[in-house]
């Protein structure tokens, strides 16, 4: 879709993988107890599947056997531009034996938990559909005054 107020568009597979390895914090949505909740999260990406690390009897350590929903974004609010990209998977903890591996694959690519405390349940997101969109910015109008973007 494309207008002189700019264009939408819908993102590859591979694209969206890509955008997600660009990031370090994205959003979990999960049910708990009949409610739907959101939670920010850092995490880190494990070839095509998303790592977090959080503490026992966390809302997250709920999400373990479960579907998720998992949304990272950037917006650019000046250029009235961005990309987001939405991951539904599967949640399941990692074993003690495949932490090492996956440790060494994602360090420094944001699985090292920002928040102090243990960190001692490791979440591993499967994704079973993955869908982005990005949106670009059109012309702005001739003589516009650029403080009314800001």
């Amino acid at each position: 879709m494309t207008s002189a107020d700019g264009s939408l568009t819908v993102l590859s597979d591979d694209e969206c993988f890509a955008l997600l390895a660009t990031q370090e914090v994205g959003r979990l949505a999960v049910v708990d107890r009949d409610r739907p909740l959101i939670v920010p999260v850092n995490y880190g990406m494990d070839g095509r599947t998303i790592i977090l690390r959080t503490h026992p009897g966390t809302v997250l350590s709920a999400a373990i056997g479960r579907s998720v929903a998992f949304e990272v974004d950037e917006v650019d609010r000046r250029e009235r531009s961005g990309w987001s990209v939405l991951v539904v998977g599967f949640t399941e903890e990692l074993g003690l034996e495949e932490r090492a591996g996956v440790l060494e694959r994602t360090h420094g690519s944001g699985a090292q938990p920002w928040a102090p405390g243990e960190h001692g349940v490791w979440l591993r997101v499967t994704p079973n559909v993955i869908s982005g969109r990005r949106i670009v910015p059109g012309q702005l109008p001739w003589g516009a005054d650029d403080r009314a973007y800001l």
